[in-house]
C-alpha cells in the first residue's frame, strides 16, 4: 500500500515537472518512466557485481558494459551512463550525459536477445523514446527526488506506478480510460489465472489486467512459477501478452509490467481490429480486457475474420467477435461491455448475444453502477464471463446487481464503507468451485435479490437479452397515507397551538 510520505514525494516531482513546462500528463508518466527505467538499470546491474563479487567470477549479462562509450564525446565510459554516477554531477552535466547518451545508450538495450534473436519489449518500445525535459535545473531536480525514494520493494514499484497513472484525470482518445484498480481485482479474481494459462488483453493501455493477472499468480501459485528456471522464464516471457495502437501507452504498459517484476512480456504494437494485423487465432486460454467503447470501423479496414462471425462497424461488437477468436476452446474471458451491448436490437446485437448463449458458454452477466469510471465517463457498463465451447454449454446464466463498489458514485470517487465486491466473489466462488450447499444456497435466490440465475430458455425466448432489468424482480413497498379528515384534524389542531403561543409571546412583550 502506497504510503502518505509516497504520496506527497510524488506530487512534488509532478508539481515540479508542471512547473517547469511539462504540462500533458502523460508526458509527465512518460518522462518519469525513463528515469526510473535507468534507475531500475543501474539497480539490477549492481546485483550482478555484488554476485560475482560473491562467486569469484566476471559479471554475468552485464547491462554497462566494460570500456570507452564510442557515442561519448567526452571520452566516457558506459560505466558513467549508471544513475549511481552520474547524479552527484552538475546539472548542466547530468542534463547533457542523459540526452546525448543515455538516452541514445537505452535504445541499444535489448536488442536481438530473444530467444529468435527478435529485440525485447523495452527495447522495441524504447526505440521512439523521445528526451523531453526543457531545462538542465529540472532534470536535477526529478532525479534528485527520485533518488530520494526508496524502491528496493517490488510492492512499492508497484504503487508508486499505480499512483502515478491515478493521476491521469481526464479520458484519452478514441474512448479510452483507465479501468479502476479494484475493479480490476474482482475480474482476475473471478477468472482465478493459473500458471499454466496464456493471459491475453488485445486492448491493454497501461497494462493493468496483466499486472493484476501476475500479481494474482504470485500470491496463489507462486512456488509453482518459481520452482526452476523453465517456469520462471516462462512467467516472464511466455504468460503475458498485450496489444494496443497507442505507442506511447505500450512504453507506459510496458514499464508498469517491469515495475511489477515481469521482466519481458509481449507487449506489441498493433490495431487488433484491422485486417492488416489478423492472426492469433485461438491463442490463449485466458482474456482479460476493457476495450474502446467509441467509434466505428470501415467495413474494409475491418478484419474478415471478425466480419463472418459479426457484420458491423460497431468497435465493442467488434471487439467481442475478437475475443471469440483470440480464445483457445475451453478458454474463458472476463471483460467489460457498455449496456448497450446487452439490449441493444440491431442484428449484429442480438446476433452475439445469441452466438454467446447458444454457441458459446455465457457464464455471468454483472451490472455495474454508472459511476464506476468516473471521473473519465459516466457510461453504463457491466462485465460479461463467457467460456469459449464452440458447442454450447449455456445451462443459467448468474447475474448480480452491483450497486455500491467502495467508493462515491460522483466525481471524485472518495471511498466509502460500502461495497457490494466481497459479496459478489464469494457469491461466485460459491457458485463456481463451492460445495452443494453453496451452489443450492445461490439456486434458491429470488430475482429480487442482488443475485439470481436466469435460464437458458428464458434469455433466449427474450431476443437474447441480457439487460438485467428485464429479469429482475422489483418489491414496490406499499405505505398506507393518513385520509384527507384526519391530515386536516392535525392541521387544524396545529394552527390552535401556534395561535396559543403567539398570544403568549404577545403577552410577555407587554
Amino acid at each position: 500500500m502506497i504510503t502518505g510520505e509516497l504520496k506527497s514525494k510524488i506530487d512534488r516531482i509532478w508539481d515540479a515537472m508542471w512547473a517547469g513546462g511539462i504540462a500533458n500528463p502523460l508526458t509527465v508518466i512518460e518522462q518519469l518512466t525513463y528515469l526510473l527505467f535507468i534507475k531500475r538499470l543501474d539497480e539490477l546491474h549492481t546485483l550482478r557485481e555484488r554476485k560475482a563479487a560473491r562467486t569469484g567470477q566476471l559479471i554475468e549479462d552485464p547491462i554497462f558494459p566494460f570500456g570507452l562509450n564510442p557515442a561519448s564525446r567526452e571520452g566516457r565510459r558506459y560505466d558513467d551512463l549508471r544513475w549511481s554516477r552520474f547524479r552527484d554531477y552538475a546539472p548542466e552535466t547530468v542534463f547533457e550525459i542523459v540526452r546525448d547518451e543515455v538516452f541514445p545508450f537505452l535504445k541499444t538495450l535489448g536488442k536481438g536477445t530473444g530467444e529468435d534473436g527478435s529485440d525485447s519489449t523495452y527495447a522495441h518500445h524504447m526505440k521512439d523514446a523521445l528526451f523531453m525535459f526543457p531545462s538542465p535545473r529540472l532534470l536535477a531536480n526529478v532525479i534528485d527526488q527520485l533518488d530520494g525514494i526508496d524502491m528496493a520493494d517490488r510492492d512499492t514499484k508497484g504503487d508508486l506506478y499505480e499512483y502515478m497513472l491515478g493521476k491521469i484525470a481526464a479520458a484519452g482518445q478514441n474512448g479510452q480510460f483507465r479501468t479502476p484498480r479494484h475493479i480490476i481485482r474482482l475480474m482476475v479474481e473471478m477468472i482465478d489465472p493459473k500458471p499454466q494459462d496464456l493471459i491475453c488483453d488485445p486492448a491493454c493501455g497501461t497494462c493493468g489486467f496483466l499486472v493484476a493477472s501476475a500479481e494474482h499468480l504470485r500470491e496463489h501459485h507462486g512456488a509453482e512459477i518459481f520452482a526452476d528456471e523453465k517456469s520462471r522464464r516462462r512467467f516472464n516471457e511466455q504468460t503475458f501478452h498485450g496489444y494496443d495502437f497507442d505507442s506511447t501507452m505500450l512504453r507506459i504498459g510496458s514499464m508498469n509490467m517491469l515495475l511489477h517484476g515481469v521482466e519481458n512480456p509481449d507487449i506489441r504494437y498493433k490495431d487488433s481490429l484491422e485486417e492488416a494485423h489478423a492472426g492469433d487465432e485461438e491463442a490463449y486460454t485466458v482474456l482479460l480486457a476493457n476495450p474502446p467503447f467509441a467509434g466505428s470501423l470501415d467495413y474494409e479496414a475491418t478484419a474478415k475474420d471478425l466480419l463472418q462471425i459479426v457484420k458491423t462497424k460497431k468497435t465493442e461488437l467488434l471487439f467481442l467477435a475478437l475475443f471469440l477468436r483470440l480464445l483457445k476452446t475451453g478458454g474463458r474471458a472476463a471483460v467489460i461491455v457498455p449496456d448497450g451491448v446487452l439490449f441493444g436490437s440491431s442484428k449484429a446485437h442480438k446476433q452475439l448475444r445469441r452466438l454467446l448463449v447458444e454457441e458459446q458458454k455465457l457464464d455471468a452477466v454483472i451490472s455495474m453502477p454508472s459511476g464506476v469510471f468516473k471521473p473519465y465517463a459516466g457510461v453504463s457498463t457491466a462485465i460479461l464471463l463467457f467460456t469459449k465451447t464452440n458447442s454450447g454449454g449455456t445451462d443459467r446464466v448468474w447475474f448480480y446487481d452491483m450497486k455500491a463498489d467502495g467508493f462515491s458514485l460522483d466525481d471524485k470517487r472518495t471511498p466509502q464503507d460500502k461495497s457490494d465486491l466481497p459479496d459478489l466473489l464469494q457469491r461466485w466462488k460459491g457458485w463456481q468451485m463451492g460445495d452443494g450447499g453453496s451452489k443450492m444456497a445461490e439456486t434458491e435466490r429470488q430475482r429480487t435479490d442482488q443475485s439470481f440465475l436466469v435460464p437458458k430458455a428464458e434469455i433466449a425466448a427474450n431476443d437474447y437479452d441480457l439487460s438485467l432489468n428485464r429479469y429482475k424482480e422489483v418489491v414496490h413497498e406499499s405505505i398506507e397515507h393518513d385520509t384527507p379528515g384526519d391530515i386536516l384534524a392535525r392541521l387544524a389542531k396545529l394552527e390552535e397551538e401556534i395561535a396559543a403561543g403567539r398570544k403568549e409571546l404577545e403577552g410577555l412583550l407587554g
